[in-house]
């Protein structure tokens, strides 16, 4: 069974900085791509941020990019998110997920496993 567990969320003001960390267990986890999503309150859960098995190859949606990066350290099993230069609109339940796939995806049904999710709170 694959576990996601996300942290390094919190309140940080307008203009700040977050890193967000995920660590999977479960399966071998250097094979499979993984990626972000956010949720904020009345909204629907939104992707962020993918990346292949290797880290190679990154995708990220318009609202942060430039901003946000994701990243991975198989060694230690974890996949990051970066987030600089967060604005009220980044306020959300991050949540970190992963597909049966090496190759990046973007779709949030292509996602077979997720985390509890991360409370990311940006003030103005």
């Amino acid at each position: 069974q694959v576990q996601l567990v996300e942290s390094g969320g919190g309140l940080v003001q307008a203009g700040g900085s977050l890193r967000l960390s995920c660590a999977a267990s479960g399966r071998t986890f250097s094979r499979y791509s993984m990626g972000w999503f956010r949720q904020a309150p009345g909204k629907e859960r939104e992707f962020v941020a993918a990346l292949s098995w290797s880290g190679g190859s990154t995708y990220y949606a318009d609202s942060v990019k430039g901003r946000f990066t994701i990243s991975r350290d198989n060694a230690k099993n974890t996949v990051y998110l970066q987030m600089n230069s967060l604005k009220p609109e980044d306020t959300a339940v991050y949540y970190c997920a992963a597909p049966s796939s090496p190759l990046l995806r973007v779709e949030r049904y292509e996602y077979d496993y997720w985390g509890q999710g991360t409370q990311v709170t940006v003030s103005s």
